[in-house]
């Protein structure tokens, strides 16, 4: 996204870990802000003073469509991320994620927005046989919240084939970065590791700890976000896997973090995901900046 001066731009969710990163890109590149969010599991602390925070439900379609009135771009990343809080809640999550997301796609196109950059999640893959994931493999969503991200993905096509409204949805890896839950529903590993690791406890892992994923900075996926937003080459409904292409394991990032390290059972995962980046860096000219060895040392230095 290019430096405008004042345009507007609404972002759900945008009290949130990755809302909050973004939010300060967008400040810094000169845009008037508006942040959408309960607060259910973002923080006030998140949204910098200079951004306007709307308390609200995303599934309330008219208030949605106040805020986004004379917007450019919205940026849609409210939702409840947690597969196992959707397995044991799918009502709930269903409303808020589904419901939700068709709320925020009817307001914005009831005030005349431009695009919709849709929050989804490599989730949608499901337990594919193939280490890298490319966007043309089919969808085998294994949880309520992987099913909704893949059906919030239809329904940003969809509006653009019905409506006109430009839409694009990011398909994130394992974002970590400052400000990483480390408790709660959304913890993250890395977070967790930083917490276990300023503590001097070992560093908990499940199964043998080979498993590989697709660890991506929390700043370049606000960059990526802001590509998205406003490339010329994208907007009809694309779907575009955000990630490093590299494969990292649990214990490498253990040793990154340093300490002992203990292992516990092992769960029912996908033994290998790693991101497919062709698409990204052809129709964004996307590619990573911050290396996990870098990132995490960042997250040291920063630690209390």
């Amino acid at each position: 996204m290019t430096q405008q001066t004042q345009e507007k731009v609404v972002v759900t969710g945008g009290a949130g870990f990755i809302g909050g990163h973004l939010v300060r890109a967008l400040l810094d590149a000169g845009y008037d802000v508006q942040v959408i969010d309960n607060l259910s599991a973002g923080t006030k602390e998140n949204v910098p003073e200079a951004a306007t925070l709307h308390v609200l439900d995303i599934r309330d379609a008219a208030a949605v469509e106040e805020v986004c009135k004379g917007a450019s771009t919205v940026i849609h990343l409210a939702a409840m991320p947690q597969v196992q809080y959707s397995i044991e809640h799918p009502l709930e999550t269903h409303d808020v994620n589904v419901n939700g997301t068709v709320s925020v796609l009817a307001a914005a196109q009831a005030a005349r927005v431009r695009r919709v950059v849709f929050a989804s999640s490599a989730s949608v893959y499901g337990d594919v046989e193939v280490s890298v994931l490319s966007e043309d493999l089919p969808a085998d969503p294994k949880s309520p919240y992987a099913l909704h991200k893949h059906i919030g993905e239809q329904y940003g096509r969809l509006w653009h084939r019905l409506y006109g409204l430009e839409t694009v949805s990011l398909r994130f890896f394992n974002v970590y970065g400052p400000g990483a839950r480390a408790s709660g529903a959304y913890a993250l590993v890395t977070a967790i590791f930083l917490k276990l690791w300023r503590e001097g406890k070992p560093l908990t892992i499940t199964g043998d700890g080979e498993q590989t994923r697709d660890f991506i900075h929390v700043r370049d996926i606000a960059r990526a976000i802001m590509l998205a937003a406003a490339h010329p080459g994208v907007g009809a409904g694309e779907v575009i896997n955000i990630g490093s292409g590299v494969g990292t394991s649990v214990n490498t990032v253990a040793q990154l973090f340093g300490g002992e390290k203990e292992y516990g059972p092992a769960r029912i995962e996908p033994r290998n995901s790693v991101a497919a980046v062709a698409r990204a860096r052809e129709l964004l000219g996307f590619e990573t900046s911050i290396a996990l060895t870098d990132g995490i040392e960042e997250l040291k230095r920063m630690a209390p």
